[in-house]
């Protein structure tokens, strides 16, 4: 049996009760019943009301039905599958289950304070695939947490795993999981899993590879989908602005706007970023989480999934490659019916993306440049010039946005050859303009840059210590290489120079006879050439031109 349920359908199970005249149930009467521990865990982290998701969605899968939900990013999604998931482990008949009963499975890791003697493995990247084998040999897992690339290499690798026992799949961020190209590792994992067990598939937007993988996965599926299409995509609470600026002033606003909101908390989001460990990111994520105020830089990997508290501000500096991915990033804030602002900052030939994102449902309210802005590009390089190391990391994410702006899908609106690279390469505080291939094909110039002048760059030190060290080091292997090859070319050229002397001394000293006799040799063994081109040519298997241009013949034309 297939069903839809709609947003009128969800608000006929609400309760008038609530405040402020929202209709929404509380979790303590949703039938069926959570267990007592999980109302108590709910009221002490301050969840009392539902979502219209979690209203629509937790029923079903507690009821044993297979869900498809689409609903807006921020809509209490996560809540709606974290639950029944949790009520399910406990209904259990093995409940407490056995160490090594993969029971569960899903790509991120739950909130299991109620669950007691309930053991979970964390499977993603960051971590040698070896120790994540050893850890399910030799402790098992009854809830297995992870991304499909790890847990389907996992699953070839140890094909003796017995998941028969498997009671839900939950698969979170759907449509991101197959637009990302995991479609084979999907399809792999769920061939491997009992038919007949209960899934739940999440996603904020709806695309054909999810519906194909709905039909193909999921028995007798409820579908689930919030939100009336005429409506903003975004959430009621949250307010959505964008800044026009030149791209030499986008540092100096960002960190004006950074300055003006520092008791808030924030994200900002970048194309593209250094490389950092997961140890590091897990920590800086942590501490942010925690923190009542604070930024955290990132790309787009963390524009999904990531449910971090009391977010007040999306920064935007960069406006995705993918369109898609803004509603997800926007949603970082807003969430669970809460206030929220965002801002996506647009050089003034990218302002069409307004209309673009006008007509997905997205509406952006016009944000005046600051005018008390201080201008830091002098202050970023000044920095560079100081710590070879901010030098550097400058170029390099200047050249990734190059590249990385090249291939973005609006490219009728981020124009390639329309973007300011002289302006942009000042914002990256760049001493002096480097040598980018792209730049010099498409012959693009760089007005409005403006190079350092008496600086020596081979000058310019690591601030660090051990770093700097490092470099002098290579720059005098790098410098003793270079006098090695200049004396072996010079060697060679004195070894040519002495062989041909020896070659012209040698033919000085041949008698007339000697000379005359090495010079029919050299005459035949041409003759006998031409003969065999000839015969070639009469057999066909080379061309008149050909022979032409063997024979030397094309010379006297």
């Amino acid at each position: 049996m297939k069903a839809g349920v709609s947003d009128k359908q969800a608000a006929a199970v609400m309760d008038s009760s609530a405040p402020n005249s929202v209709m929404v149930p509380r979790f303590s009467e949703l039938k069926p019943p959570l267990s007592e521990e999980i109302i108590e865990e709910l009221d002490r982290s301050g969840f009392e009301f539902c979502t219209a998701v979690q209203a629509a969605t937790i029923p079903f899968l507690c009821s044993h039905k297979d869900v498809a939900v689409d609903a807006a990013t921020g809509s209490g999604k996560k809540l709606a599958f974290l639950l029944p998931l949790i009520e399910i482990i406990r209904r259990s008949n093995s409940y407490p289950p056995k160490p090594h009963q993969r029971r569960y499975i899903r790509w991120q890791e739950p909130f299991v304070s109620t669950l007691r003697n309930v053991n979970s493995v964390l499977l993603v990247g960051g971590r040698e695939v070896e120790a994540d084998m050893n850890t399910l040999e030799e402790e098992g897992a009854n809830l297995l947490i992870g991304t499909p690339g790890r847990l389907s290499d996992i699953m070839k690798r140890m094909e003796f795993l017995d998941f028969r026992n498997v009671e839900i799949l939950i698969l979170d961020e759907a449509d991101r999981l197959l637009d990302m190209g995991f479609q084979k590792q999907v399809n792999y994992i769920i061939s491997r899993l009992p038919k007949q067990r209960r899934t739940g598939l999440f996603s904020a937007t709806q695309t054909q590879a999810v519906a194909d993988l709905a039909k193909a996965g999921l028995r007798n599926v409820t579908e689930v989908r919030l939100g009336d299409e005429s409506k903003s995509k975004t959430s009621s609470g949250l307010y959505c602005e964008y800044l026009k600026c030149e791209a030499d002033q986008k540092s100096s606003q960002l960190v004006h706007l950074l300055i003006e909101n520092k008791n808030k908390k924030l994200i900002v989001f970048f194309m593209t970023c250094a490389c950092m460990d997961q140890k590091a990111r897990d920590k800086a994520l942590a501490l942010f989480t925690e923190a009542s105020s604070g930024v955290l830089l990132c790309t787009d990997v963390a524009a999904r999934g990531l449910d971090i508290p009391g977010i007040d501000y999306v920064v935007q500096y960069d406006p995705p490659q993918d369109p898609d991915v803004f509603i997800h990033r926007v949603g970082r804030t807003a969430r669970m019916e809460r206030q929220g602002s965002a801002i996506v900052f647009l050089m003034p030939k990218e302002t069409d993306y307004v209309e673009f994102m006008r007509i997905r449902k997205v509406p952006l309210q016009k944000r005046k440049c600051s005018e008390n802005a201080s201008d830091v590009i002098p202050i970023i390089r000044s920095v560079a010039i100081k710590d070879r190391a901010v030098l550097e990391k400058g170029l390099q994410a200047f050249v990734s946005f190059v590249r990385a702006y090249k291939e973005h899908q609006c490219s009728y609106i981020f124009s390639w050859k329309g973007l300011e690279i002289g302006k942009l390469a000042m914002r990256y505080g760049i001493l002096s303009f480097p040598y980018i291939s792209e730049v010099k094909q498409d012959r693009i110039g760089i007005v409005g840059f403006t190079p350092v002048q008496g600086i020596t760059f081979e000058d310019i030190k690591f601030k660090n210590k051990s770093r700097e060290k490092q470099r002098q080091q290579n720059l005098l292997a790098r410098k003793e290489k270079l006098q090695q090859e200049k004396r072996e070319k010079r060697k060679k050229i004195s070894k040519e120079a002495v062989d041909d002397s020896n070659k012209a001394s040698r033919k000085r000293n041949l008698t007339g006879r000697q000379r005359q006799t090495i010079q029919t040799a050299q005459d035949e063994q041409e003759m006998n050439g031409d003969y065999s081109l000839l015969n070639k040519l009469k057999k066909g298997s080379i061309t008149e031109d050909d022979f032409a241009k063997l024979t030397g013949a094309h010379d006297f034309v």
